[in-house]
């Protein structure tokens, strides 16, 4: 697979977690595919994975499980 910033190959893909919104708000997206460039350092989302994000936050009441979440600050 080619990077779609510095044109090389060896890009990988991983799975990462993002949090949106914030207390009651708050979601959780789990395994969300994330393109890495091991050579030139960039990570991006693919156009394809950016409308699913915005699907699962509008669908969130319907698609998600609640969860308990810890939270630490970082000082």
């Amino acid at each position: 697979m080619m990077c779609e910033i510095c044109r090389t190959e060896g890009v990988k893909i991983r799975t990462i977690t993002r949090t949106y919104g914030k207390a009651d708000d708050l979601l959780v997206i789990e395994n969300i595919p994330l393109i890495v460039c091991f050579p030139c350092g960039e990570s991006y989302f693919t156009a394809e994975t950016l409308p699913e994000i915005e699907r699962l936050k509008q669908s969130k009441s319907s698609i998600s499980n609640k969860r308990l979440v810890k939270v630490a600050n970082f000082i």
